[in-house]
C-alpha cells in the first residue's frame, strides 16, 4: 500500500492504528519514512511515547498522524483560494 496523505485521510482510526502497529513489527523503516514524508515532528512523537510508556504505541502514533494530516488538509484548503471571475468584479461595482 502506498502511504501518502490521501491514503491516510481515508483510513479509519482503528485501521490506521493497526497499520502502524503492523509497520512497527514488520517494517519499521517504512513507518519512519512515512512519518518523515508527512512531516510528523520527531521530538513531539518522542515526547508522547516517553510520557506514555504503557500505552499502545500504534494508537499514540496514529493520534499524532491524524493531527498532522488534519493540519496539512486545513493548510491545503486555505491556500486553494477561488480565482475571482469577471462576474465577481461586476458584483463589487
Amino acid at each position: 500500500m502506498e502511504l501518502n496523505l490521501l491514503t491516510l485521510e481515508k483510513l479509519s482510526t482503528l485501521d490506521l492504528e493497526t497499520m502502524i502497529n503492523d509497520l512497527i513489527k514488520e517494517d519499521f523503516s517504512k513507518l519512519v519514512q512515512m512519518l518523515y514524508r508527512i512531516d510528523v515532528s520527531e521530538a513531539k512523537l518522542k515526547n508522547i511515547l516517553q510520557a506514555n510508556p504503557n500505552e499502545n504505541a500504534g494508537k499514540l502514533i496514529a493520534q499524532v498522524v491524524i493531527e498532522r494530516v488534519a493540519a496539512t488538509k486545513k493548510a491545503r484548503e486555505s491556500f486553494s483560494t477561488k480565482t475571482p471571475s469577471i462576474e465577481d468584479d461586476e458584483e463589487r461595482l
